[in-house]
């Protein structure tokens, strides 16, 4: 299916409104046809050597004046209809593909934003999209607009001197030309804009959101050259196409000039000759401007639907993305669960050549406890995204209560799960807000419980607007403590079966990371959970410890049977690589 197909469908339910406009165009263009004539009727009738003598012009002029300034001011009013409703409906289109496209990333798995930066896929929602309002406003109407204007002053010329609407017409050829000549050229530097400037925002967001580490190590100026250097080549790009687009112009309008002053000389040979009037000529030369403006409009029309059409391939590239961990038509939703997990022959790789898991065989039992231990790249993190399907396994499969993950919907299996994460993700909104993050309907008392079970409470009534303090940018009005405690208290309300702890600790001082683990061993009660971490002592007495290495798991068993082996686990405890 064709860009413009696809972009046709986004307003489909605003037929009708377009169907209005495009009858008030009609009938603009009708008035706008009109209005030479009270001027013919002035020069032929009153001010030619011998006028009519039937002819009072002390009565006619003033009504033919009159006449010009009631058709224009109807035709404003018209014009002023027609454009709002057109950006209306544009306006409608575009939040609807907005919507849309925000809608599909946010269902889109991590694999899909795992391989781009989140500044691109910010750029196609807010900037990209905008391209399916330019093709409409820009595009379809004007392309109606301005070919009915062209057939209308075509007809209306053709019967005041067919010669002269001949000769008017001869650039067209040389027109449509130039146009060809450039649009390709125009596309294809307009989505070198595209990704350019995409590219500047991703450098912006990243130095930005990264200002304290920046800082820290002194890289302003770095920072600096960085941006420097890449909005550079998004000037480079854009002036590539500013001097396509002036070429054009030139050529356009000098072809035009071209036209006009062809007809301005044989038709001054037909008022000489007595083939056609004066009145007529300056009616014709006001109907060559009106039929040269269609045919220029009609020229960075196509243009401005090359530059458009870059945006909205951009969209649609996006909205064609296959979600890689989609429900299966059979799948079913779930409302309570056990929360028995079993990894059977599970394998998994990010790409090909970047195999994580292999061959993980792992049975938890409900409401048991496990610590997954191993080094960077082990595969701990990974394992445990696969129970709430950020991915699927490559190979093999996840089973809950006997179940495969895979049979039961996305959104009712993650709402069986909380997770707690080492850096703990807030959004710039209310304490409250971010504590009712993954139970929206909770009531203030168990909003209020939750933060009192995750020793949160404390340190919010202290705050100036208590439980609706701001947070800040994600969570900056906070430590790291107290963020990680939020995270815990929204965990506490979720009070689902499956909790899933990734580095809770790792980034806190022993002091607090003490404090936070016995708020953890609260949540942990009465809950099938897997926890990853680097530091044995913080899983050196759970009910059993994995110990991944490059994927495969090497050890299992409860942290002093895994002493007595004096295996790996041993090893890597004995040598106070990790805190005990």
């Amino acid at each position: 299916m064709s860009i413009y197909r696809r972009v046709l469908r986004y307003y489909q339910p605003f037929r009708g409104q377009t169907i209005l406009g495009l009858f008030l165009s009609l009938v603009g263009i009708g008035l706008n046809l009109l209005k030479p004539w009270p001027f013919k009727i002035i020069v032929d009738d009153f001010l030619r050597p011998t006028p009519s003598a039937h002819a009072d012009w002390r009565t006619w002029v003033p009504l033919l004046c009159l006449a010009l300034v009631v058709i224009q001011f109807i035709w404003g009013i018209i014009n002023w209809i027609t454009n709002y409703l057109f950006v209306k409906i544009g306006l409608q289109a575009l939040l609807k593909l907005r919507t849309d496209l925000y809608s599909h990333l946010q269902r889109l798995s991590l694999k899909f934003h795992d391989a781009r930066r989140s500044a691109d896929s910010s750029f196609r929602v807010a900037y990209d999209s905008q391209s399916i309002q330019t093709i409409y406003n820009k595009g379809f109407t004007n392309i109606f607009a301005s070919v009915v204007a062209l057939i209308g002053t075509f007809v209306v010329m053709m019967g005041l001197d067919w010669t002269l609407t001949l000769l008017s017409l001869a650039i067209v050829p040389f027109i449509v030309g130039a146009i060809y000549l450039f649009a390709r050229r125009i596309r294809r530097e307009s989505t070198s804009i595209q990704e350019q400037e995409s590219a500047v925002l991703a450098q912006a967001q990243e130095g930005l959101s990264s200002i304290r580490m920046v800082h820290a190590f002194g890289r302003e100026d770095f920072e600096v050259r960085q941006f420097q250097q890449q909005a550079q080549q998004s000037l480079q790009a854009n002036l590539k196409l500013t001097l396509t687009n002036v070429n054009s112009a030139l050529v356009i309008s000098t072809l035009m000039v071209i036209g006009t002053a062809a007809m301005y000389y044989v038709g001054t040979l037909h008022v000489l000759a007595g083939i056609l009037s004066l009145g007529s000529l300056l009616v014709f030369s006001a109907y060559l401007l009106m039929l040269y403006q269609p045919l220029e409009s009609l020229t960075y029309t196509t243009w401005a639907m090359e530059g458009a059409t870059a945006g909205a391939k951009r969209c649609f590239e996006v909205l064609d993305r296959q979600d890689d961990v989609r429900d299966s038509p059979s799948a079913m939703d779930i409302l309570s669960v056990k929360g028995a997990i079993d990894f059977r022959c599970v394998n998994f790789g990010y790409a090909e050549n970047r195999i994580v898991l292999r061959d993980v065989n792992l049975r938890i039992e409900p409401n048991q406890i496990v610590g997954l231990a191993g080094g960077t790249g082990a595969g701990k993190s990974t394992l445990l995204s696969l129970v709430p399907r950020f991915y699927d396994p490559t190979s093999g499969a996840v089973m809950l209560d006997g179940r495969d993950v895979r049979d039961i919907t996305k959104k009712s299996l993650r709402a069986q799960i909380a997770i707690v994460l080492q850096d703990t993700l807030l959004f710039s909104t209310t304490i409250r807000e971010n504590i009712a993050y993954g139970r929206p309907e909770a009531s203030d008392e168990d909003i209020v419980e939750a933060a009192r079970r995750a020793q949160a409470d404390e340190f919010i009534v202290q705050m100036p607007q208590g439980y609706d303090s701001l947070v800040g940018e994600r969570g900056g009005h906070l430590s790291v403590g107290q963020r990680q405690r939020i995270g815990i208290a929204r965990a506490f309300l979720k009070n689902a079966p499956i909790l899933l702890l990734d580095e809770p600790t790792s980034a806190l001082d022993p002091a607090t990371e003490a404090a936070i683990m016995e708020t953890i061993k609260e949540l942990m009660r009465s809950r099938t959970t897997l926890i990853a971490t680097h530091r044995l002592a913080t899983i050196h007495n759970l009910d059993q410890i994995i110990v991944l290495d490059r994927g495969h798991i090497i050890e299992q068993g409860r942290g002093p049977e895994l002493l007595t082996r004096g295996g790996i686990y041993s090893k890597l405890y004995a040598s106070g690589k990790f805190p005990t």
